[in-house]
């Protein structure tokens, strides 16, 4: 039986947040919790930052939404400015990652078919995450959210992560590949960080096949990594990259930008969306675009993942439950020997909000705002926890 008017589509914890200022959460009895979650990585500037909030305020008192029927003005310089943050040419709007990857998907097929490739077909890595619609959960390469879904949109072939002999055998042996589809750093997947020449290594192969290289970067970019985008830690353009959480700070909106090859492909009837693109949610994203530039959150971000993964490094050393801290910039997952998903009921109880995934990795994504008290408050706070959860094994 349904409970409270929902779908139980996902295992809520029994908590209600009724405010929020910065790194800070503030539940129903008032209780105060220290958000290292981020929202899974969507709160950048924090919780209720004012300049978002006014922003909010006064676009919906003038115009929330007309149609992508007609000219949007802050649409427009939204596309501008992040086609020229990204060095790409433009942008489709939608209302989510999914949506965004979506559109990524279409790009690669409509770029097959056009080449004359009757099956097209999409390069994608083991152990990622692309979203939950028919053909992003396709893409993904994980199992458990395949299962009761078959059959599954065909034209995917998967890859392992971080392995470039694999792709260059699949280069070798399907004629119908026409792009790879990969995130930068793997979220879901337990945050794993690739070699430093793998998405250039990824590039080359494309450059050479004639392929589309198309980076979800939907928990990546917006100044997570250290970088604007991800990629731009390495010498290359993609020709598809997709991004969404941090680009609205909780408003909905998701974004596919194209450039090179990926271009000249979506024309008028080929993609749309209703609410994609409306001025209140390219309003409030034109402001964390340039709240984040103008406070350089992006380099703030790589000094504050140096900080909390030293940290970790320090306090934990003589953990025997503590493996390793691997991180970029404000994507930080600290892997533990052993599977801890009960940390995260544990951390709650104890004012503290973090994700496990992969079964024994604290996944952490917090607030690029951080100060360095509030930093280093998380580094102690989940050092003691994870070390008082050791001593009971």
């Amino acid at each position: 039986m349904l409970s409270n008017g929902l779908i139980p589509t996902y295992a809520r914890l029994p908590v209600t947040f009724e405010r929020g200022e910065g790194v800070w959460l503030y539940d129903t009895d008032g209780k105060k919790y220290l958000d290292a979650l981020g929202g899974i990585a969507v709160c950048g500037l924090g919780h209720a930052h004012p300049d978002v909030s006014r922003t909010i305020s006064e676009q919906a008192g003038r115009l929330m939404h007309t149609s992508n029927l007609y000219q949007i003005q802050h649409q427009q310089d939204l596309g501008e400015k992040l086609a020229t943050i990204a060095g790409m040419d433009g942008c489709f709007f939608g209302n989510s990652g999914a949506e965004a990857n979506e559109a990524a998907i279409k790009i690669a097929r409509l770029y097959g078919n056009q080449q004359e490739i009757e099956q097209p077909a999409i390069i994608v890595m083991d152990s990622s995450f692309h979203g939950r619609t028919m053909a992003t959960l396709s893409a993904t390469g994980n199992r458990k959210v395949h299962a009761g879904f078959e059959p599954l949109v065909q034209g995917f072939i998967r890859a392992p992560y971080n392995d470039i002999e694999a792709v260059q055998n699949i280069a070798h042996n399907n004629a119908n590949v026409v792009a790879i589809l990969v995130e930068p750093v793997q979220g879901e997947g337990g945050i794993n960080v690739p070699s430093a020449e793998y998405l250039s290594e990824l590039h080359k192969i494309c450059e050479a096949n004639d392929w589309l290289l198309m980076l979800d970067e939907i928990q990546t970019g917006n100044g997570r990594t250290g970088k604007y985008f991800a990629f731009q830690h390495h010498d290359f353009t993609p020709d598809v990259l997709t991004t969404a959480k941090g680009l609205g700070n909780g408003m909905p909106i998701g974004a596919c930008l194209v450039a090179g090859r990926a271009t000249n492909l979506l024309g008028p009837g080929h993609h749309g969306s209703t609410y994609g693109g409306n001025p209140l949610a390219c309003a409030t994203a034109l402001t964390v675009v340039d709240t984040i530039e103008k406070q350089g959150l992006s380099e703030r971000a790589a000094y504050l993942g140096n900080l909390i993964a030293d940290g970790f490094r320090e306090q934990l050393a003589d953990c025997k439950q503590f493996d390793h801290v691997r991180h970029c910039g404000l994507l930080i997952g600290l892997e533990l020997k052993t599977p801890c998903p009960e940390l995260v009921g544990k951390a709650l109880e104890a004012g503290l909000l973090i994700n496990v995934t992969a079964n024994q990795v604290i996944r952490l994504l917090p607030p690029l705002i951080m100060t360095d008290d509030e930093a280093n408050e998380i580094v102690t706070r989940i050092s003691q926890l994870v070390k008082d959860w050791a001593t009971q094994l």
